[in-house]
């Protein structure tokens, strides 16, 4: 095998599918990212078994053949070169050659059969979406995914599709992210399949906010998301996601609204002096005025006011602080609005302006 390449065009791709490549090393070739050259395509593909990211790139080969070079390595030695720079590249046997300029390197490699395929998929769904849309869903959904939860399902995000929508969902159990966006996916009944954390960010690290059509395959075990020049492909998480709707609140009568800045940053003020294990915040809501008081083990208090619409019952509630910014900070929208029944239910926020995203936190005792 051997080609020759601008370092640009390696690098950029190099760094988008790096983040399939395993890291504990299961088995060696999984460090590696398999390189296949033929005619006037170079396809690069980087797998942990459960996700899988493939590129292909249109450059003259020079010789055929295809093989594994080591990953991270080559993505190093792309990024310490000069801008502009051409490298060559050259196997022969079990050694890979990098040239340019003056700098050599040789690489050891792995053969082609060793690198492990991603099962084919079994399509059960196929549609297009906006590159905008899907990162969105995921962008105002995903902060709420669980971190190794042994509720495995919980792990991940649900991708809900149906004939004239599609909805993302993501909770951890102690709070609960929903979003849906229309979309034509032409479905005959509605599915649901859970993609897993990982796959997630790796997903949305591909997706910009451009029209451009993202080719989604849904299948019995995998999901499979074509974007541009790159392929991406996950096993999904196999079980039960819980019936949200029976989370999200629909009979809050005490409203609020507020400035989402301006909440937001009462709310950074108030969290310095909050307990650093648990971040519980109290919010005390009166007549157009909240207060936010935290303290610490160390008997440090904070107490914050911000002036907002609230003409309810006085409330006191506890919530846990960082969940309250991550849904403040998913959105730019000028105005957020909660809702609260009393001190001891969930709470439901949303935005005015964007009607299709619901947030749900539950209170936490202090």
């Amino acid at each position: 095998m051997k080609f020759q390449i601008q370092r640009e065009d390696l690098l950029t791709p190099l760094q988008k599918i790096i983040g399939a490549v395993e890291k504990k090393q299961t088995m060696p070739a999984l460090s590696n990212v398999l390189v296949k050259a033929a005619e006037q395509s170079l396809v690069l593909v980087a797998t942990d078994l459960e996700i899988e990211l493939l590129t292909s790139l249109q450059i003259q080969i020079d010789e055929p053949g295809e093989t594994t070079l080591p990953a991270r390595k080559l993505l190093d030695i792309c990024k310490a070169l000069a801008e502009d720079s051409a490298i060559n590249i050259s196997v022969n046997a079990d050694k890979a050659s990098v040239l340019s300029g003056r700098s050599r390197f040789s690489l050891a490699t792995l053969p082609a059969s060793d690198f492990p395929v991603l099962d084919s998929i079994n399509s059960i769904a196929e549609f297009d979406l906006p590159n905008h849309v899907l990162k969105e869903l995921i962008d105002n959904t995903a902060f709420a995914m669980a971190q190794q939860d042994v509720r495995y399902y919980l792990n991940g995000l649900l991708l809900e599709v149906s004939n004239d929508h599609i909805r993302a969902v993501a909770t951890d159990g102690h709070r609960l992210a929903w979003c849906e966006k229309q979309a034509d996916c032409k479905v005959n009944e509605i599915r649901q399949v859970i993609l897993p954390r990982k796959g997630v960010h790796e997903l949305v690290r591909l997706l910009d906010s451009s029209e451009e059509n993202v080719h989604l395959t849904l299948g019995t075990n995998h999901l499979r998301a074509n974007v541009g020049d790159f392929q991406f492909t996950s096993k999904l998480i196999d079980g039960r996601f819980p019936d949200y709707n029976r989370v999200i609140p629909d009979d809050g009568n005490n409203i609020m609204t507020a400035d989402r800045d301006v909440l937001r940053q009462a709310l950074v003020r108030a969290s310095i002096l909050s307990n650093e294990k648990y971040r519980g915040i109290r919010m005390i809501l009166d007549d157009n005025l909240l207060r936010l008081q935290t303290q610490n083990p160390d008997q440090e208090e904070a107490d914050v006011e911000v002036e907002v619409n609230y003409n309810g019952e006085p409330l006191e509630i506890g919530f846990n602080v960082n969940y309250m910014l991550d849904v403040l900070n998913a959105n730019g929208f000028d105005t957020v609005q909660t809702a609260l029944r009393d001190s001891n239910s969930s709470c439901l926020l949303t935005y005015p302006d964007q009607k299709n995203c619901k947030y749900v936190i539950m209170p936490m005792r202090l």
